[in-house]
């Protein structure tokens, strides 16, 4: 038995949801939280990004160009939703491909982070099943 828990980006989350019911999870955990990732080294790599999100500012773009340097600095953390998936060892490969699936971007930058551990036990509270019949 593993635990999958996969941070991706808040708009996102349909998508993910929609890819955990189709790879066959048995079921999920969805939280709100807020993180940063590793801090961009090459900032070649999102200068088109924070282009067009100045673009996008208006009248703000002086409070907008503060955000941008918060988050290339580390400074600032972002909305995620962080989800919890228990699986079965077999089917851990079929879900992570499916979290990754739904959630790549061509924005080089920020897609997510999954991790997979291992679950020494479970149980099912109402029947007091355990192990992966729990599951």
């Amino acid at each position: 038995m593993k635990e999958i828990i996969a941070v991706v980006r808040m708009n996102k989350t349909s998508a993910t949801k929609q890819a955990l019911v189709k790879s066959g999870a048995a079921g999920f955990t969805a939280l709100k939280v807020m993180g940063r990732g590793r801090l961009v080294q090459d900032e070649s790599s999102i200068i088109e990004r924070k282009n067009k999100l100045l673009q996008l500012a208006g009248d703000d773009e002086q409070e907008t160009a503060l955000l941008i340097e918060g988050f290339l600095t580390g400074e600032r953390l972002f909305p995620r939703r962080l989800f919890n998936v228990l699986a079965n060892d077999e089917d851990v490969e079929g879900i992570v491909a499916a979290i990754i699936a739904a959630n790549r971007t061509d924005n080089n930058v920020g897609d997510g982070k999954i991790f997979v551990l291992p679950v020494t036990d479970a149980v099912r509270v109402r029947t007091g099943e355990t192990g992966e019949a729990a599951v």
